[in-house]
């Protein structure tokens, strides 16, 4: 959430749409009406809390394009939420699912709460009582609105949701498609939980495969040996900071809302971070590793990419120039200003952008959308097929070659593939095939700035295109 009150988040997305439709072709009147937000449901409701006392609590729910149905978005319990931040997201939400071809417009929820000041049973009445003001408007729905965890909220909150609007939606056979990111015994699917932060990675591994746009940085392809700094050790930085690590790159630093600390030497075990943190409350102190003096000095230090995982508006027109990476994956929602993005064009960084490298929740988030729709598990119907054919042609191969393949290639060969596998391959095809059409874009033209305008171009272009075929009702 933005700390500066004189910051607009949504006019922040107005600008990078309005650079980029200019390099598109659509109608003035088009492009009005993508940039928009379609609906705006601002509400306020009374909740009991514990001590008898009864508190209002504001909140929203934005839709921002419904040229594809249902809207999709997080609900973020958060003491800074606001209509702007919370219309910007629903914004980001619409181009997100168009760059990664993810049928679903855009939507947002927020609740202006700070869910540590409560009781579990004062959230889950706080919850229950927002999907009921949802439902009375029709703002949820599996074929209608589907929300998700954000900042603040996660698998407890989405399994109250659920219930509440199957109790409110009785005999609705689809009702478990009304919210994702739920408990996997609840109708979520596996791979959710780490798939913003696998998406991250598989965004960058894809742009750092790619020789020209390394050259240019004067960087060598591949995440081998890459120095990597990691902003937010929550689910998005920590998971992401995780594969990068497991493919063979370096942590130098990480940096929490407490501190920052780095080791350029050996760089940062990511999991034993994570668990120092846990038992001693703060990222600080760790054994091998040095303090930063605060924590925002961790996004100026020397290294070659930078993963802002926390909030918006991190890195600005005042700190982009002390900003030393080549590469920028911005694994927030907004974590850079407009400023900071005309700094990095003019000095050559790329920026890796928001409304698609984080696409990754959204994605998985489809697919336990359409497995709550077919109401059977991914790999229930081919993983034995898959498992006793592929043993039966090691078999063959063996017998007609005379000899015997080692166990664990074996094993590796027969597998078939369980959720976890499809839902991690589904999610690596996205992201690849993602990353390659906004570089497309950019290539096909010269004159567009940087790759967050190449990407608006393509998701502006594709929403077009739903308008220019489906028509303008009436």
């Amino acid at each position: 959430m933005s700390a500066n009150t004189d910051y607009s988040f949504f006019q922040s997305v107005i600008k990078s749409f309005d650079k980029a439709a200019k390099f598109t072709k659509w109608d003035p009147g088009v492009l009005e009406q993508i940039k928009e937000c379609n609906s705006v449901y601002q509400m306020k409701f009374p909740v009991r809390m514990d001590d008898g006392r009864i508190e209002v609590i504001e909140a929203y729910r934005v839709q921002h394009s419904h040229h594809k149905t249902p809207c999709k978005g997080g609900i973020r319990f958060a003491a800074e939420v606001n209509q702007d931040e919370v219309m910007a997201l629903a914004a980001l939400m619409t181009y997100k699912c168009a760059i990664v071809n993810v049928p679903f417009g855009g939507g947002k929820g927020g609740l202006k709460i700070s869910p540590k000041k409560y009781s579990v049973y004062e959230l889950e009445k706080i919850t229950r009582r927002y999907t009921a003001e949802l439902v009375k408007k029709n703002f949820i729905g599996p074929g209608t609105d589907v929300p998700a965890p954000d900042y603040g909220t996660g698998e407890r909150e989405m399994a109250w949701i659920v219930d509440t609007y199957q109790s409110l939606r009785p005999g609705e056979i689809d009702a478990a498609g009304c919210v994702t990111g739920k408990p996997v015994t609840q109708g979520g699917v596996r791979g959710r939980r780490e798939a913003t932060g696998l998406g991250i990675f598989y965004g960058i591994r894809e742009v750092c495969s790619m020789p020209d746009v390394m050259g240019k940085l004067g960087l060598t392809t591949g995440l081998e040996g890459k120095r990597i700094i990691v902003q937010g050790l929550g689910n998005v930085g920590y998971h992401a900071a995780k594969f990068f690590q497991n493919a063979g790159a370096k942590i130098v630093a990480l940096a929490e809302y407490e501190g920052a600390i780095y080791n350029d030497d050996k760089g940062l075990d990511v999991d034993a971070v994570f668990q120092h943190r846990k038992m001693t409350g703060s990222i600080l102190n760790f054994d091998g590793a040095t303090n930063f003096a605060k924590n925002t000095d961790a996004l100026e230090y020397d290294c070659d990419i930078l993963i802002p995982a926390a909030l918006e508006n991190v890195i600005n027109g005042e700190n982009a120039p002390r900003i030393k990476a080549k590469v920028i994956g911005e694994g927030a929602n907004g974590p850079l200003t407009p400023e900071a993005d005309e700094h990095f064009i003019t000095k050559g960084t790329l920026v890796v952008p928001d409304m698609y490298l984080n696409a990754g929740g959204v994605t998985v988030s489809y697919f336990e959308w359409l497995k709550n729709l077919s109401h059977v598990r991914y790999g229930r119907m081919e993983k034995r097929f898959t498992e006793n054919m592929n043993n039966h042609i090691v078999g063959q191969i063996e017998e007609l070659t005379g000899k015997k393949v080692i166990d664990r290639e074996r094993e590796f060969i027969i597998h078939g593939p369980d959720e976890v596998d499809l839902v991690y391959s589904g999610l690596e095809e996205t992201m690849i095939t993602a990353t390659r059409e906004i570089m497309d874009e950019w290539k096909r033209n010269p004159q567009i700035p940087d790759m967050r305008t190449a990407a608006f171009v393509v998701a502006i272009n594709k929403v077009g295109t739903s308008y220019a075929e489906l028509g303008i009702f009436p």
